[in-house]
């Protein structure tokens, strides 16, 4: 029974089914339980926590990966999904600590000052979230003094800084040389992203690391989680 749930799990966050009453992207989905029922179920049933996240939420989110990468999916149908792994997390968050589910670290995120820009960042939340990182989402427009009192209160081990404007994407480096000034630049690592940005201007700022995507963003998160 746990398997099944987990694989019905896994295939709802592939069809981007928050609840009973989404259709999916396929045919013979609706009104079927969806991922947020489904994990309610699995809960009931005593199933695993670390399985359902890792083996339903996750697996699902990487084939929508794939999926995206092929061109299959577009950004409204991975963002479906991952709005249907952030609920199921939502759900699952009070039985984390119980299962002795520990974060692997916290992310403060953020689109910065004057940018309020978006879906990219929302997407790369759910998907860290869905991995196991504790999420402080500030939001868009973010003014830098903020997101370095954030990083500072929260001692974040991850800043993931988003922007979609060429104007707004130079707020990046103001920010990595506070966090200098601060002398808390050593303690955090910091992600960009944005359309306008690249490996080579992360580079030129100090970021740590350019993603192209959310699934970047969560293979370096993990690779410096577990190192």
């Amino acid at each position: 029974m746990a398997e099944e749930l987990i694989e019905k799990i896994k295939a709802n966050v592939i069809q981007g089914r928050v609840n009973s009453e989404d259709e999916g992207f396929d045919e013979g989905f609706e009104g079927q339980p969806a991922t947020v029922e489904l994990v309610h179920e699995a809960i009931a049933g005593g199933v695993d926590v670390h399985s359902l996240i890792v083996d339903g939420l996750t697996s699902g989110m990487n084939v929508v990966g794939e999926k995206f990468e092929s061109g299959e999916y577009l950004i409204p149908d991975m963002l479906a999904s991952a709005e249907a792994v952030g609920e199921a997390m939502d759900v699952l968050a009070p039985h984390l600590q119980n299962a002795g589910v520990k974060s692997k670290g916290k992310v403060v995120i953020a689109t910065v000052k004057g940018d309020l820009h978006d879906i990219g960042k929302n997407i790369v939340a759910i998907m860290l979230k869905g991995a196991g990182f504790e999420i402080i989402d500030l939001g868009t427009d973010v003014p830098g003094k903020r997101i370095l009192d954030s990083v500072g209160q929260n001692k974040a081990e991850f800043l993931g800084l988003s922007a979609l404007l060429t104007t707004t994407m130079r707020e990046m480096q103001n920010i990595i040389e506070a966090l200098k000034e601060k002398g808390i630049r050593q303690d955090v690592k910091v992600m960009i992203g944005g359309a306008p940005t690249s490996p080579e201007f992360a580079g030129k700022i100090g970021a740590d690391v350019h993603c192209a995507d959310a699934f970047q963003a969560v293979e370096y998160a993990n690779s410096v989680a577990e190192a």
